[in-house]
């Protein structure tokens, strides 16, 4: 079965004060996002707070990369400004508006390679509140200001995940890596 880890991450006590700081530092960009997004939509700011978690406890992975943050909110973005468009009369087919609008923000997501989960709150958020330019220019700001603060701090980030995850994440990457190299010698 799994591997027994107790109640607290090993690594909490000799690098507790990298945890107390990278907490500060996600606390901030979220102080950032809620400034921002406060009038417009909270849905939407609670994604961008998952941003913040993401880049400041997983800092040098691939979900944390800018095209993935950037990009990901966009295509949350784009989608739920879509499917906001959609006219419902029910609270059923409300509800299957809003769970395609996630779908297909995931799909947008994965087939473009940006993927950031926090964006399909973005997704949600979107459909719920309506396209504005408002909400657009909120979400980009807030965005594009946070991982400007995650890169600003990066060099001194440290990963507060357990080893076997970042591990996983590389032996992942590997396999992506090595599956391009096999498509590019087809497809010559």
């Amino acid at each position: 079965m799994g591997i027994d880890r107790g109640l607290f991450d090993q690594r909490f006590r000799p690098y507790w004060f990298k945890y107390l700081l990278q907490s500060i530092y996600a606390t901030a960009s979220v102080f950032i996002a809620l400034v921002i997004l406060r009038q417009q939509n909270l849905v939407v700011a609670a994604s961008l707070a998952a941003t913040s978690f993401t880049l400041f406890v997983m800092p040098h992975r691939v979900i944390a990369s800018a095209r993935n943050v950037i990009g990901g909110h966009m295509a949350g973005l784009l989608t739920g400004s879509l499917f906001s468009l959609i006219s419902v009369n029910s609270t059923i087919t409300q509800d299957v508006v809003y769970a395609a609008t996630v779908g297909t923000a995931m799909l947008l997501m994965a087939v473009t390679d940006t993927e950031h989960t926090p964006a399909a709150g973005t997704a949600l958020g979107t459909v719920i509140a309506g396209f504005s330019v408002k909400l657009v220019l909120g979400v980009l700001t807030g965005v594009v200001l946070i991982k400007l603060f995650h890169a600003m701090l990066k060099p001194i980030l440290r990963d507060l995940t357990h080893p076997l995850a970042a591990r996983a994440e590389k032996d992942n990457q590997s396999v992506i890596s090595s599956e391009q190299s096999n498509i590019n010698q087809t497809s010559r």
